[in-house]
């Protein structure tokens, strides 16, 4: 069975100011990389996700709130699954490692937050995204 991986990182602070770092994070699978940012906090951006890749998530300002289901049948999922539930904030840099197989729901928790998201395939390397509607698990 994968994991779902929370790895923390660190914040350095003195008279200079503050310096955020994650020396557990390991980068070398990773081929892309993009931002989201919501324009209100009621956006929900899911439920989607991938059999076969994966994704890093790190907030670099503000905090989200990241749901995160494994998938049981990709063609027909059970709709009771329960949603292991992430909030990460801009206070560290901490980053949620989802593997391939899950699906996640993500939600601004404050206005103007901005989430980095990490990804280990290019656009287009492979076609591997699900869908779901918002109101499909109970």
């Amino acid at each position: 069975m994968k994991e779902i991986r929370f790895i923390k990182g660190s914040v350095f602070e003195d008279a200079r100011g503050k310096l955020s770092y994650n020396n557990t994070f390991n980068a070398s699978e990773i081929k892309r990389i993009y931002t989201i940012e919501h324009s209100t906090t009621n956006i929900i951006r899911g439920w989607q996700g991938h059999k076969i890749e994966q994704r890093w998530f790190s907030v670099m300002k503000g905090s989200f709130e990241i749901q995160v289901i494994e998938i049981d049948n990709w063609d027909a999922p059970s709709k009771i699954l329960e949603p292991s539930i992430f909030k990460i904030s801009d206070k560290s840099l901490d980053f949620l490692q989802v593997p391939s197989g899950f699906i996640t729901r993500i939600q601004a928790l404050e206005l103007d937050s901005k989430l980095l998201v990490l990804a280990d395939y290019l656009i287009g390397e492979i076609q591997d995204e699900y869908r779901f509607d918002l109101e499909y698990f109970s």
